[in-house]
């Protein structure tokens, strides 16, 4: 059992930047792949980005060069650094455990911190 907690969200101008953290709590933190993913008003919920229990990462093209996924498993936190923030960034930014080692996979997910880039 896994329970996500973000933080960091808030307002920002474009050409800005923010550093989003998710605390974890749970015994296996470090079995769990992790992610980011965001959701504007009226789209479909999208991945940003992720960082795998082994420490590889993906991000959606759009963010590469610009986001960076990191983890410390000795605090249980995943953190996303945005920089060079556009409005289209805006969305509820959701952090997410991934568990792939079961029949049916387990994901948990917090319950997602407001980002708004506006002048």
């Amino acid at each position: 059992q896994v329970q996500l907690v973000e933080s960091g969200g808030g307002l920002v101008q474009p050409g800005g930047s923010l550093r989003l953290s998710c605390a974890a709590s749970g015994s296996i933190f470090r079995m769990y792949d992790m992610g980011w993913y965001r959701q504007a008003p009226g789209k479909q919920r999208e991945l940003v980005a992720s960082v795998t229990s082994g420490g590889s990462t993906n991000y959606a093209d759009s963010m590469k060069g610009r986001f960076t996924i990191s983890r410390d498993n000795a605090k249980n936190t995943v953190y996303l650094q945005m920089n060079s923030l556009k409005p289209e960034d805006t969305a509820v930014y959701y952090c997410n455990a991934h568990f792939p080692f079961t029949k049916t996979p387990l994901d948990y997910w917090g319950q997602g911190t407001q980002v708004t880039v506006s002048s």
